[in-house]
């Protein structure tokens, strides 16, 4: 029956129904290109038998399945993954964990990127990913592809609202840390922004009530700490590792700053990231 509905072209947007709600892709997406081999489906238990050794690199970001294909034109073979990551910051988290920062983004769903050999974009909860193969430059060939899954991949194309916390300037990277924040177990996940002065991060927990205790737990890993005035509440200290640091506390979030450079006030950057949280 789904043969036969796809050959009636109701399905002309290039998705395969399927009982995962993630888009599968298919190579009539684009003219002139056939499949090679089978389909792929994998889950979390199994990723691993398609991707060894890079299988974990997913998993941390909350992967829950992968469809993919691989298309064939002439000499020129592509392969396509769509990954279901559960909601769009975390599929956000993986565009950004795989995305070369030597290299432009391109204006694709929440965030883009296309390299010679190889494009990938993030959109709503979904993670497309496209490799080219044999050598060779094929920026055209993925930009027509990646249009044309970025019109038809559901989800919202809007970054993480995380994003305009951390200021700009002199900002080097921003991304979703999935797990262990700044290497600290209790800061399980949150966004971490690396700046040459030192690095600023926001964790989300649940509630006040659940980030008022963490607050406490991270103060006591410390000595020598003292209270600081940022957000509802805070403390300042410096530590072997991570240098002089701020840590507070605004309603159910977690942030601050480390590793700060002499020069720089470690309370008066968190008091000012404090002030961009909701």
């Amino acid at each position: 029956m789904l043969k036969m509905i796809c050959a009636a072209g109701l399905l002309a947007c290039g998705l395969a129904a399927a009982a995962d709600p993630a888009p599968v892709p298919t190579c009539t997406l684009v003219p002139g290109w056939t499949q090679r081999g089978e389909a792929r489906s994998y889950v979390g238990d199994n990723l691993f038998e398609y991707m060894d050794g890079n299988a974990e690199g997913y998993l941390i970001y909350g992967f829950q399945s992968m469809h993919g294909v691989s298309c064939a034109k002439g000499p020129v073979t592509l392969v396509i993954d769509i990954s279901d990551f559960g909601e769009a910051d975390s599929s956000f988290g993986m565009f950004s964990a795989n995305r070369d920062p030597r290299e432009p983004m391109a204006k694709l769903g929440a965030g883009g990127q296309i390299v010679p050999r190889r494009a990938i974009f993030a959109k709503g909860q979904y993670y497309v990913e496209i490799a080219a193969g044999p050598e060779g430059d094929y920026t055209a060939t993925l930009k027509e592809w990646m249009a044309a899954f970025e019109k038809i991949v559901p989800g919202t194309t809007a970054t993480p609202a995380a994003l305009l916390w951390f200021p700009a300037e002199k900002q080097q990277s921003l991304r979703l840390v999935p797990e262990s924040v700044l290497g600290i177990r209790l800061l399980r996940r949150g966004y971490a922004a690396q700046y040459d002065f030192g690095k600023a991060f926001v964790v989300t927990e649940a509630s006040a009530e659940s980030a008022g205790p963490l607050l406490l737990k991270l103060r006591a890993r410390f000595t020598d700490t003292t209270a600081a005035r940022a957000g509802d509440e805070a403390f300042q200290a410096t530590d072997k590792y991570l240098g002089r640091l701020c840590f507070f506390r605004k309603g159910r979030y977690i942030g601050g700053y480390a590793n700060v450079a002499d020069g720089q006030d470690p309370v008066a950057l968190s008091a000012a990231l404090a002030a961009k949280l909701p």
